[in-house]
């Protein structure tokens, strides 16, 4: 039951307690019981929005693979989030140390970030940047494998 609240959750945290037992057929004081609960466990780490990057003019987004120098590691990440359009520094395995994405209102802008911002942090040793044509993405099913075969 947990994983169906978490699964419907994910795919609307607006829902109501009573819309969402209904949905899944328990009770209301049940299902907001379970939700007290997976907050308490820090399964629920909070309740958020989805905001339209694109209805907001940010119609450019782009991940940035980046080679660095490792001993300025910190000094690096600290001046990529300095940087307006940077939204997310991941560290990762692969042929880049990080991985950052960036959103833009344009080309122009997102040129103007890669090289006259991201380009010049000491330490960045050299980057390769990948504009987003189309994006497609599903919520993660919370649901356990049984209910899936």
């Amino acid at each position: 039951m947990d994983l169906e609240i978490l699964s419907e959750l994910s795919n609307d945290a607006s829902i109501s307690v009573p819309r969402l037992s209904k949905k899944i057929n328990v009770n209301s004081s049940v299902v907001y019981s379970r939700i007290k609960r997976l907050v308490k466990r820090k399964l629920i780490e909070r309740f958020t929005i989805v905001v339209n990057d694109v209805e907001l003019g940010y119609s450019v987004k782009a991940l940035t693979g980046i080679n660095m120098d490792t001993k300025q590691r910190d000094h690096i990440i600290q001046e990529l989030f300095k940087i307006d359009g940077v939204r997310e520094v991941a560290e990762v395995t692969g042929r880049f140390d990080i991985l950052i994405t960036m959103y833009a209102k344009s080309l122009d802008q997102m040129h103007k970030m890669i090289s006259e911002k991201i380009g010049r942090i000491d330490g960045i040793q050299s980057s390769e940047s990948f504009i987003e044509m189309k994006s497609r993405a599903k919520a993660m099913p919370y649901k356990s494998l049984k209910d899936s075969d």
